[in-house]
């Protein structure tokens, strides 16, 4: 029968992420190549690579034992004149060969038969099921893969000390799931807690985290969001008429991502 909507819809999320991390490697190959010994470069290349083993991990269905996941262990060991694996690959040769299994993936996706119905997990895993993803208490499913990008995103601004790009991101992110943990609540409850007039959509954002609070959504994590973060919707705006970017230090870029980890394990107590 027809490949169904849901699992069409899996493989275009899959497909979409494994090409964005396919630039991102692309891009750090050519930074390797010209100095592999920044400290800069040595960090985004941890944090893509970990990026990858997430992936694969999901496509592999968590065992180790398929090709996908074997081709990423090996993809960072050498071989000796016997043909013995070492440890010890160069970095960008590691990357290069990590974009090959990021392609191999991509292409057994594609591949799939449209007339076969099988599902994402089924096909590119024949194992079982991906492990949960970080967004999977999030009630709107289309949100999903467009937090777990931005969450990669946030990790990897991070990583390249661009703390003003960190902080937006990950209080982006903390609105989008606080928000959509409000509109799954209900006017009702929201009301009883206390909630002003209005639809959500129109709410500040610190307005939304203190009803989230007083509704029992989360806790009082939030109290250690810095100044910056909370006024980052009216920076954002004021960014995009003259190009202005806020003045944030790594400690409130940090913090920002904290506090985002704390709301995150309230929303979802099982994580």
């Amino acid at each position: 029968m027809p490949i169904d909507e849901s699992t069409r819809s899996q493989i275009d999320i899959y497909l979409t992420h494994l090409g964005g991390l396919i630039r991102r490697g692309r891009q750090l190959r050519d930074d390797l190549a010209r100095d592999s010994s920044t400290p800069t470069a040595m960090a985004s290349t941890r944090t893509w690579q970990e990026d990858c083993g997430v992936t694969i991990n999901q496509l592999s269905g968590g065992s180790k034992a398929h090709w996908l996941a074997r081709s990423f262990s090996e993809a960072f060991l050498m071989r000796s004149a016997d043909g013995r694996a070492v440890s010890g690959a160069p970095p960008a040769e590691i990357v290069t060969r990590l974009l090959g299994v990021l392609e191999q993936a991509v292409a057994t996706l594609s591949g799939m038969d449209d007339a076969s119905g099988t599902s994402v997990s089924s096909s590119a895993s024949a194992s079982q099921d991906p492990p949960p993803r970080r967004f999977d208490f999030v009630h709107n499913s289309d949100l999903k893969p467009v937090l777990e990008q931005a969450f990669i995103d946030s990790r990897r601004a991070l990583e390249l000390a661009d703390y003003d790009l960190a902080l937006r991101t990950s209080c982006g992110i903390l609105e989008a799931i606080v928000t959509d943990a409000l509109e799954f609540k209900g006017p009702t409850a929201l009301a009883a807690a206390g909630a002003p007039a209005g639809k959500i959509a129109d709410w500040t954002f610190e307005t939304r985290l203190a009803v989230a609070e007083k509704a029992g959504l989360i806790r009082s994590g939030c109290a250690r969001l810095p100044a910056a973060a909370r006024t980052y919707r009216d920076d954002t705006n004021a960014g995009g008429e003259n190009g202005a970017k806020m003045a944030v230090s790594e400690r409130d870029s940090r913090r920002a991502g904290q506090v985002l980890h704390v709301v995150m394990r309230d929303l979802d107590p099982g994580r």
